[in-house]
């Protein structure tokens, strides 16, 4: 899972969006057979699923993604993590373009 996440790292910092989106997508699938569903990963992956769709414009996929790796941040981690605040910038990023 790691290694279609950091794939997918390289095609979305390219700017290839659908590219970035398959393999983030393998990423998370993976993740969710594996990890509780409060485990960060999973998070992180939500999060950057949202964060291509955000770079395609498309706010209104984007928004429910990164609200829902914002609840699993913070039901998993401190509520002074910096993930968290990173989401929370994410989010009104989001709503500011919708």
């Amino acid at each position: 899972a790691t290694s279609y996440n950091n794939i997918g790292l390289v095609y979305n910092n390219m700017g290839e969006y659908s590219k970035a989106l398959e393999y983030y997508e393998k990423a998370k699938q993976i993740y969710e057979i594996s990890l509780p569903p409060t485990h960060p990963f999973l998070a992180t992956s939500y999060n950057n699923i949202g964060g291509v769709y955000y770079s395609m414009g498309e706010y209104s996929k984007a928004l429910p993604l990164q609200e829902k790796a914002l609840d699993i941040f913070r039901k998993s981690l401190p509520s002074t993590h910096p993930d968290i605040k990173n989401v929370m910038i994410g989010i009104a990023a989001t709503k500011e373009k919708l």
